[in-house]
């Protein structure tokens, strides 16, 4: 061939064109999600219809300007925005706008992060940003970290670092099998990242030992301390204690310092899950015990929920860099790289890595630590406003508030005086089921639930800059509104 026609190339002017008219429309779109549902509330038939799925693979090309426009009403109108001020469902941040700009930007670089020779303003740019994570987190800045998808990912390259770095044997090259068996130790209320990792560790996820909680839902320490010291006398190898920096259901921090010197004392390795609420540990109003995630061997938090970074970014902190090379390194023939550089493949378990790192560098940049602390420290007090709106409602009874989740129910009033009895718990349970499923079709807020102590709870979550005090304050009236509107068609249907 003289000369490559590509039908995915776009000259200058194209690609232009189409990228202005793309941001124009999306700006547009951004600007009507305040007035517009939180969820669009389509069966799965009606939403594959409306984006026209299902058809075969097309023999031939469509037009790029009318496949963008097309895909961008697609998705805005069929889709749940995490964006919405009234969106409380999950632990999943407002995206910031530089967010989405910065993808665009580290899209047209393409740049793979796995090693410096290949992507070096990239990987200086992510250095730049574990360092800067860990200064606003107040853990040792001289750490070693990547950036990763999210919670369970960081967590996980946390786990592995443990793994390699206590097992009484080469545990990566012959195996967990070849010593006694390895034992870690976490709360009831531990995301289920812990048994990802047990599983894919090659410990099995028995060797994991939930430990009790107490009425706060934190961690007991004493039943830890039985518990490690049962499994040694067994011959068991414990390695690992890992505490909870605000749990996924109610927001609950573990007695961080004393598992520090919990674990100092018996040679553990401490790692904390701070996913969530590892970034609050420097803000006024939050927990003063999430300041102990210095003192940890190992955290995870994730950009994406609590620094408002567009999905994915998560982030994992080692105090010895050398632990991550520890578990993760090879040094097979085609690799190249040189020792005096960062190449991230050394420190994580991916080969291809994309450039995750500018979105969060950009927006830290463009706020600083006091913007970020100034937001997050906005989400607690939302938090705690959408608590007091719930107390202040007699028809809501509201169980927990920690960092910015709020957990409560809808009580009717003839039951107040019956609450605890099995028959009006189970018709509680059932009532709030509804009514959780009716508050998420209804399109007017979107939460989700919690079971703590065995109750059926409302879970309001606040990681969102978008979010007004009127709309924590409609949270209540909206919950009581629908949940009369259910309890009135039971109990008519009860009467019939």
């Amino acid at each position: 061939m003289s000369e490559r026609h590509a039908p995915l190339a776009m000259d200058a002017a194209r690609f232009r064109a189409l990228g202005h008219r793309l941001v124009d429309e999306i700006a547009e779109r951004l600007s009507r999600i305040p007035a517009g549902a939180v969820n669009p509330n389509e069966t799965p038939e009606a939403l594959r219809a409306a984006l026209g799925l299902g058809a075969p693979l097309p023999e031939r090309g469509a037009d790029a300007g009318a496949l963008l426009d097309e895909a961008a009403r697609g998705l805005f109108e069929h889709s749940l925005f995490n964006g919405h001020p009234r969106f409380f469902g999950y632990i999943t941040s407002s995206p910031a706008p530089i967010g989405m700009l910065a993808d665009l930007l580290a899209s047209a670089l393409n740049a793979n992060v796995g090693a410096w020779m290949l992507a070096p303003a990239a990987t200086e740019i992510e250095s730049e940003t574990v360092r800067w994570i860990a200064e606003l987190i107040g853990y040792p800045s001289d750490c070693g970290g990547l950036l990763v998808s999210g919670g369970n990912l960081a967590n996980l390259v946390c786990f592995f670092a443990a793994r390699a770095a206590l097992a009484p044997w080469d545990v990566r090259k012959h195996g967990v099998g070849a010593g006694p068996a390895l034992r870690v130790y976490t709360s009831a209320e531990t995301h289920t990242w812990v048994q990802k990792a047990a599983d894919l560790s090659g410990i099995g996820t028995d060797a994991i030992r939930w430990i009790e909680t107490d009425d706060d839902l934190r961690m007991d320490l004493k039943a830890l301390e039985r518990r490690v010291a049962a499994d040694r006398a067994a011959g068991e190898t414990p390695f690992l204690v890992i505490g909870t920096a605000g749990s996924v259901s109610t927001g609950a921090v573990d007695p961080l310092p004393a598992l520090a010197e919990f674990c100092r004392a018996e040679k553990l390795w401490f790692h904390v899950d701070g996913a969530y609420g590892g970034f609050a540990a420097r803000v006024e109003g939050a927990p003063a015990e999430l300041a102990a995630l210095r003192e940890a061997d190992s955290v995870a938090v994730d950009p994406h929920k609590w620094l408002y970074t567009p999905l994915e970014a998560g982030c994992a902190l080692v105090r010895d860099p050398m632990k991550l090379r520890g578990a993760f390194a090879y040094d097979p023939p085609y690799y190249h790289f040189e020792g005096r550089t960062i190449n991230y493949v050394e420190y994580g378990p991916q080969n291809s890595r994309g450039f995750r790192a500018l979105k969060v560098w950009l927006a830290m940049r463009q706020v600083g630590a006091a913007g970020h602390r100034q937001m997050i420290a906005q989400d607690l007090e939302l938090s705690r406003r959408l608590a007091a709106a719930v107390d202040r409602h007699p028809e809501l009874e509201r169980f927990t508030q920690g960092l910015s989740i709020t957990t409560f129910r809808y009580v009717p009033r003839e039951l107040r005086g019956r609450i605890g009895e099995p028959e009006t718990e189970h018709l509680l349970d059932a009532l709030n089921r509804e009514l959780l499923d009716r508050m998420q079709r209804s399109g007017e807020v979107f939460v989700s639930n919690a079971v703590v102590r065995g109750r059926y709870l409302l879970r309001a979550c606040i990681v969102n800059f978008h979010t007004r005090p009127s709309d924590v304050e409609a949270v209540a009236e909206i919950a009581a509104r629908l949940g009369a509107e259910i309890h009135r068609g039971l109990t008519k249907s009860t009467a019939r």
